[in-house]
C-alpha cells in the first residue's frame, strides 16, 4: 500500500475510533464509507476486521452475560453464517459498483433510522420466529457489502433489551460476522498477510481514538455530535451511490 493510501486508512481508522469513543456509533460503519470512496469497496474490507473487532472484543468483556445472551440469539447468530457465504459470493460475481451502492443504501438507511430515534416495538411471539431470517439477511449485507448493522440493529432495539444485554447482543453479532468475513475474505483472496498486517497496525488508531473520544465526552455534546456525524453518514452514502451510477 502506498504511503497516501496507508495514511488515509489510519486517518479513517481514527476518525471511526473517536466517533466510537464519543457517540457509540459503529466503528465499520463510520469507517468503511470514507475507505470505499478513497480505495474501493473490495480493498476497505479486509482492513477494517481486526480493529473492529477488538473494539468489539472489548466491549464484550465489560458488558457481561455472556453466556445468557448466546444461548438466547445463538440461531440468528448461527444463521449469519450461510448469509454470509452467499454475500461473499455476490461480492466476487457482481461488479462492485453495485455492492458500493447497497453499502450507500444500507448507510442511508441506517443513519436515518438512528436520527429519527423511533422506537420499535416488537411482540414477543415474535422474537423467535424472526431470528433466523433477521440473521440471514443481516448476513447477506454483512458479506455482500461490510455492513454490520442492518437489520440486526432495528431487531435488536425492538426488544427492549437491557442496555448491557444490547450491547452484549450486537457486538456478538458483529464478533461473528468479522471472524466468518476473514475466512470468506482469505479464500477470495482479499484477506491476505499484507492487508492483515495494515489492519493490525490500525489497533493503534482505534485505542488513541476512542480514548480521546471519551475524554471529548466532556465538552462535546455526544448527541449532537452523534447527530453530526450521521448526516456525514447520509451524504457518504449518496456520494457511494452517485460514485456508482456515474
Amino acid at each position: 500500500m502506498e504511503l497516501e493510501s496507508l495514511a488515509i486508512v489510519m486517518a479513517a481508522f481514527l476518525f471511526a475510533a473517536f466517533v466510537k469513543g464519543t457517540t457509540g456509533l459503529g466503528f465499520s460503519t463510520a469507517a468503511l464509507p470514507i475507505l470505499v470512496l478513497s480505495i474501493g469497496l473490495k480493498a476497505a474490507l479486509p482492513l477494517v476486521i481486526i480493529p473492529s473487532l477488538t473494539s468489539n472484543v472489548l466491549l464484550m468483556r465489560s458488558a457481561g452475560q455472556f453466556r445468557p445472551t448466546l444461548r438466547r440469539f445463538w440461531p440468528l447468530y448461527l444463521a449469519s453464517l450461510p448469509g454470509i457465504a452467499f454475500g461473499l459470493a455476490l461480492l466476487a460475481w457482481v461488479d462492485p459498483l453495485v455492492p458500493t451502492a447497497v453499502l450507500g443504501t444500507v448507510l442511508i438507511a441506517y443513519s436515518a433510522y438512528a436520527l429519527s430515534q423511533r422506537r420499535l416495538a416488537l411482540r414477543p411471539s415474535l422474537e423467535r420466529p424472526l431470528k433466523i431470517p433477521t440473521g440471514l439477511v443481516t448476513g447477506l449485507i454483512n458479506g455482500w457489502t461490510g455492513s454490520q448493522v442492518m437489520p440486526v440493529l432495528p431487531y435488536l432495539m425492538a426488544l427492549g433489551l437491557e442496555p448491557n444485554r444490547f450491547v452484549q447482543a450486537i457486538n456478538i453479532s458483529f464478533t461473528v460476522g468479522s471472524l466468518a468475513m476473514i475466512i470468506g475474505l482469505s479464500r477470495l483472496g482479499l484477506f491476505t498477510a499484507d492487508t492483515a498486517l495494515v489492519s493490525a497496525l490500525g489497533v493503534l488508531p482505534v485505542f488513541a481514538g476512542v480514548h480521546l473520544g471519551t475524554r471529548a465526552r466532556r465538552w462535546l455534546s455526544p448527541d449532537g455530535f452523534r447527530r453530526a456525524v450521521l448526516i456525514v453518514l447520509i451524504c457518504l452514502g449518496s456520494g457511494m451511490i452517485v460514485r456508482s451510477l456515474i
